[in-house]
């Protein structure tokens, strides 16, 4: 896959890769607000505590009204990532997640700051052409005059992103090939004693210092 190829999360075609996403990075995924509906909605298909469904039993409680689930927070988290660097980044899969942390209540009307910080970046020994990009989430309480206040979200994880593919100069391929051809040409072209061609590697069998394949995956042991 050519760089023009290659794919944001989105889909469309990336303008962001592994080379780009630098430690010492941070992305500013813009502001999200939390809708009552939309958040209590959520709470009664996927989390249905109390304190997230029951307005009159929360406002009882030690939280003084509906809060919203942290799962719902999280989500609020990703879909401005999609929308804000995923979508413009040569994005594959996930690895997973180190730290997932709910600082304090979210609430319905919050206004919440998102970015993500690049920590660490290195190929991946797992995927070849991918890099492993170790990121760190945070969401932020905005106070009526958009400073931040709070904390409420910490996540760190990791994703995959394609390396950027260098291209080759025609000039430079035309010219290579043209040398080869020069090289067949000549009696005993391609061997230097003019003695008889090795035999392909790919066809032979395996050495003695690299053993029969054992049937597996190589990266099945190896997940970054």
């Amino acid at each position: 896959m050519t760089t023009q190829d290659a794919r944001s999360g989105t889909g469309r075609p990336a303008e962001l890769f592994f080379e780009d996403l630098v430690p010492g990075l941070t992305v500013d995924l813009g502001v999200v607000s939390v809708d009552a509906d939309e958040m209590v909605a959520f709470a009664r298909r996927f989390d249905p505590q109390w304190y997230h469904v029951d307005p009159d039993l929360a406002a009882a409680s030690r939280h003084g009204g509906l809060i919203a689930s942290g799962f719902y927070t999280v989500s609020l988290f990703m879909r401005a990532y999609v929308d804000h660097l995923l979508s413009r980044a040569a994005a594959d899969a996930s690895p997973g997640l180190e730290e997932l942390r709910w600082l304090a209540p979210v609430r319905a009307g919050d206004r919440l700051a998102v970015r993500v910080d690049v920590m660490g970046a290195r190929p991946s020994t797992a995927r070849p052409g991918l890099g492993t990009v170790s990121l760190t989430g945070t969401m932020l309480r905005l106070g009526p005059d958009d400073r931040p206040e709070q904390e409420v979200l910490r996540t760190r994880f990791r994703g995959w992103f394609a390396m950027r593919q260098i291209e080759a100069d025609p000039a430079e391929a035309n010219a290579e090939a043209d040398a080869d051809q020069a090289d067949a040409d000549r009696p005993g072209g391609g061997r230097p004693d003019g003695g008889p061609i090795a035999a392909n590697p790919s066809t032979a069998g395996p050495s003695e210092d690299e053993p029969a394949d054992s049937g597996g995956p190589p990266e099945a042991q190896r997940t970054d």
